[in-house]
């Protein structure tokens, strides 16, 4: 059966649904498309079932750690299967909230596997969307605009293929209903460090293997800094400058071996467990799209500054365009993409604008260039930092190791880049993507009344210590 829609939306992700929502407010039919369960990977198998978890790991922590707050709990056991149990209760309260949304919009769901196909008797241009349905029905969807929004899957390393036991992805480790007295995590990006960081809570030995020469390569040094500083203090082995070597991991005695190059040297790692969290592919490929015009270089679909492809009616948001991928940013996308479509005036996000968060212990937080994209881009810039150990509200929590990091450009002033480390510094980092778009300059973030006690005065001291001028410290 054939049916017609303004918009036909490929992905039931962030990204996709919140374009569908927006596109049912502006008045136009929508379907929306998901193979799976709506929500896609950051409701199902990423973000919120992480931070579940992590959640679990920082409670049972300061469990362990109450008697130092005059807290007497006696032994403080794990059950880390009714952390599972509270993670899948949320994750499924969640996704009736997503379900709910959409019979709110009257969105049309069809759950199944989504083609694009090419010019037809149906659809005169490319774009039209066969879905395989769930119940073994078809359907052919055929809409005025097409938006791509199919997420990624985890990245996986040659020669080291994941079994789902002792070789796991990301999307495994969510399921784990034992844990292993030992893991060996490949990657010291986002994943990695959240994993290492909660299962070091959990009681796991931890080891990371990093192939850069710092873990968070992409955050500012300072950042990578302290937290290896911090893991270490932990326990938590970093090995950095590493690089795997293909078709070393042997699976034996109920543990995993693998070899790895490290500053010119082969070194063996054992474990009963290896995680694998080297990124993700975006899902690119496999959608039709050899049946349009639309560009996929290594599974990345190409799009302009409109995130329109080649085929001007087909647009692409999200994890499957590449560059950033997270769930903010494909939300944001996916609103730009539709009002771009409807003809009003809409920009998607620009990278240095979307903030940056992982949820480790202590959490990381980021918006903008740190010190050395600032140098590279050919800016004079000039840096304010602001410890948590001078804030009173941090001594009260027992939280006190980390510090904020400003960037600014010495010429104009304008905020470049703020970085943090230390507690709750996620929950942060959204004042500063204020500042940044904005254009504010460090001065008037720090004349801002923060209130005391608070974390956010860490903020604040650091964008006056820029110009010298903090307070406290």
């Amino acid at each position: 059966m054939t049916k017609q829609y303004d918009f036909v939306i490929l992905g039931g992700g962030p990204g996709g649904y919140t374009a569908a929502i927006r596109a049912a407010q502006l008045g136009k039919t929508v379907a929306l498309v998901e193979k799976d369960k709506l929500g896609g990977t950051c409701l199902h198998r990423g973000c919120i079932p992480s931070k579940a978890l992590l959640r679990s790991a920082e409670v049972f922590t300061l469990a362990k750690e109450s008697a130092a707050f005059g807290v007497e709990t006696g032994e403080v056991k794990l059950d880390i299967g009714k952390a599972q149990a509270r993670k899948r209760q949320i994750v499924e309260q969640l996704h009736k909230g997503v379900e709910f949304l959409m019979k709110k919009n009257k969105i049309d769901v069809y759950i199944g596997s989504g083609r694009v196909t090419g010019p037809s008797i149906f659809s005169p241009r490319s774009g039209a969307v066969a879905v395989e349905l769930a119940d073994g029905e078809s359907e052919l969807l055929v809409g005025d605009r097409l938006i791509i929004a199919a997420g990624s899957r985890p990245r996986l390393l040659p020669g080291l293929e994941a079994d789902g036991v002792h070789v796991m992805t990301s999307d495994d480790a969510l399921e784990m209903e034992a844990l292993p007295a030992s893991i060996v995590i490949i990657g010291g990006g986002v994943i990695g460090v959240e994993w290492a960081s909660m299962l070091n809570d959990f009681g796991v030995d931890v080891t990371i293997v990093e192939y850069e020469n710092r873990l968070l390569p992409q955050e500012d040094a300072d950042i990578s800094r302290e937290l290896e500083r911090l893991f270490k203090k932990r326990g938590i082995k970093a090995v950095t400058g590493a690089k795997v070597l293909a078709d070393t991991a042997a699976v034996a005695d109920g543990g995993v071996t693998l070899q790895a190059e490290v500053k010119g040297k082969t070194e063996t790692f054992r474990a009963e467990r290896v995680l694998v969290a080297v990124g993700r592919i975006p899902n690119g490929d496999g959608l039709g799209l050899e049946n349009t015009n639309v560009q996929v270089e290594r599974g990345a679909i190409r799009v302009n500054a409109h995130l329109q492809t080649k085929e001007p009616h087909i647009y692409a948001i999200g994890d499957v365009i590449g560059g950033i991928q997270l769930a903010h940013a494909a939300s944001h996308q996916g609103i730009a993409a539709v009002e771009h479509a409807c003809g009003l005036a809409a920009e998607p996000p620009a990278p240095e604008r979307i903030p940056r968060c992982i949820y480790s212990r202590p959490e990381v937080a980021s918006v903008g260039w740190t010190e050395a994209e600032a140098k590279e881009r050919g800016f004079a810039v000039k840096t304010g930092t602001f410890s948590f150990k001078a804030l009173g509200k941090a001594l009260v929590l027992g939280e006190t190791d980390g510090f904020a990091k400003v960037v600014a450009d010495a010429g104009t002033g304008d905020i470049l880049g703020v970085h943090m480390i230390g507690p709750h510094v996620t929950d942060m980092i959204g004042e500063a993507a204020l500042a940044r778009v904005l254009d504010a300059v460090p001065w008037e973030v720090g004349q801002t009344i923060h209130p005391h006690p608070t974390l956010s005065e860490v903020l604040a001291e650091a964008m006056l210590a820029v110009d010298g001028r903090a307070i406290n410290g």
